[in-house]
């Protein structure tokens, strides 16, 4: 992982591969990731990677896939469909 403060270009190319174009990659970034990008002098996208790192969180990137916190809440589904059985679909009359 990188110390800088910002995320390097080949970072940026990565994430939005395959988009090459700056403004393509400001659009990608900005609108599709929500992460908040400012503009380069000479055009390219500038995201701190504390943004990165918020947005998409970092804490998970090392975990493996098959983590507890990568995985689907079996239980919590469970759970929540047995609660709508008990309760009913409830509709307005007209």
């Amino acid at each position: 992982m990188s110390s800088l403060p910002f995320l390097t270009q080949a970072e940026i190319d990565q994430i939005c591969e395959p988009l090459t174009q700056p403004g393509a990659q400001r659009r990608y970034l900005g609108e599709v990731l929500k992460l908040q990008v400012h503009e380069k002098p000479n055009g390219r996208p500038l995201v701190a990677r504390s943004e990165f790192e918020r947005v998409l969180g970092a804490e998970r990137f090392g975990l493996p896939q098959s983590s507890p916190q990568n995985a689907p809440n079996v239980l919590g589904m469970m759970a929540h469909l047995e609660q709508r059985k008990k309760n009913g679909t409830k509709t307005q009359g007209r």
